[in-house]
């Protein structure tokens, strides 16, 4: 912080002294005005770093730097002269920039209710995309890009306001921006205001609907109803959207089979697709060759024909015939595989089933339901995240 401080007098500073090098006048009126200048504009800043929160800030600095100020033209003579305001876009361009970037999206929507100058920069797709990769970058992946490419053409209209809608911009932040802190400033605003609506192809725009739960994004649940003992350890394919006043999600599940919703679901309860495989396709298998006892895998599973697909965890376990002495197991060169679901008793039908490397295909029946593709878990994060969602008991 000190050293951003530093930073915005010393592009001022350089500024002010190139500019009075050849104008011996405002060299003179600088040297008077500047104790206020920057008494003003250091109060500004001290502000802001007291308040933790730029966006309001930013609206009190014309308020706090607009000087009413006294020239002295003699040894006994003093008129008044008429109101000088600084305004942020006299500052420097860096340093406008580096402030910008420091802003939260609630500061900048606030921002960009200013006027069109601020407007233009705080609706820029390169200030918003950080935003959207520090919140929204572990939950969305390319199946929710698509999704948004796709809501994006089905678009009769390039803005996301009809001609309808008469608050232009600024109605638009007021309609669905969840910080009640921006709505104070729309009104006085909005005056200042032509009317300009959001394009919908900005990350803005993306980010805003994904913020007020307008757009619903494909990603996958983990321990899906409520961590029901029916499906735990288990991820499924759902259509979510975003609740900010909880800070959870709404998930509709796939309409196929058992339709149902859920609420409440907490953010390490969802993952992006680590497969682009519909949940109703069976998965083609890359690494059947390379399982042996130990490893960890997921596995399509479906209750029958109509369900679509769920991935479940699982390890690699020895065969029957095998006693589990490592220095005498053959299991990885033999062409059965036995995988084991330990979250179940050993005597349940669930616990364990077995699979034909070299010739996979959904194996199953109504009974038991139906296994699919394997995906063999290479990364420790996969892993550990799937025994952190470990039952505390034994399921029945």
């Amino acid at each position: 912080m000190l050293f951003f401080l530093i930073s915005c007098f010393s592009f001022i500073l350089l500024s002010k002294s190139l500019s009075f090098k050849n104008n011996p006048r405002m060299k003179s009126e600088g040297r008077l005005l500047s104790p206020w200048v920057w008494e003003g504009f250091s109060s500004f800043l001290v502000s802001w770093f007291q308040k933790g929160w730029l966006g309001i800030s930013l609206f009190q600095l014309p308020s706090i730097i607009s000087l009413k100020k006294k020239m002295r033209l003699g040894p006994c003579n003093v008129e008044n002269v008429e109101e000088d305001k600084m305004s942020l876009l006299d500052l420097p361009e860096l340093t406008l920039e580096c402030i910008l970037e420091r802003l939260s999206p609630a500061g900048l929507c606030s921002m960009a209710g200013v006027c069109s100058s601020f407007r233009k920069r705080c609706t820029s797709d390169h200030l918003w995309e950080k935003h959207m990769k520090q919140k929204w970058g572990k939950v969305i992946g390319d199946a929710a890009y698509r999704e948004w490419q796709w809501h994006i053409a089905s678009r009769k209209r390039p803005n996301l306001l009809g001609p309808s809608k008469q608050k232009g911009f600024l109605g638009f932040l007021s309609n669905i921006w969840p910080f009640s802190l921006f709505r104070p400033n729309l009104e006085n605003c909005s005056n200042q205001q032509r009317k300009s609506d959001l394009p919908v192809d900005s990350i803005m725009s993306w980010y805003l609907s994904l913020e007020t739960g307008k757009f619903w994004f494909p990603a996958q649940v983990y321990n899906r109803e409520n961590g029901h003992a029916g499906f735990m350890l288990s991820c499924y394919d759902a259509k979510l959207s975003y609740d900010s006043k909880t800070d959870a999600f709404l998930a509709r599940y796939s309409p196929h089979g058992r339709r149902t919703t859920e609420e409440n679901i907490s953010w390490d309860r969802l993952r992006v697709p680590p497969v682009d495989t519909p949940s109703y396709d069976l998965h083609v298998s890359d690494s059947l060759l390379d399982l042996k006892p130990g490893d960890h895998i997921e596995i399509q599973w479906r209750r029958n024909k109509e369900f679509p697909y769920g991935w479940w965890y699982g390890v690699v376990g020895h065969l029957e015939s095998c006693d589990g002495n490592e220095n005498h197991c053959r299991c990885k060169y033999t062409d059965a595989v036995m995988l084991e679901f330990n979250q179940y008793p050993p005597s349940s039908r669930w616990r364990k089933t077995m699979i034909n490397r070299k010739d996979h295909r959904e194996v199953g029946n109504e009974a038991d339901g139906f296994y699919g593709g394997i995906r063999k878990l290479y990364k420790e994060e996969e892993i550990s995240t799937w025994k952190c969602l470990w039952p505390k008991q034994v399921l029945e």
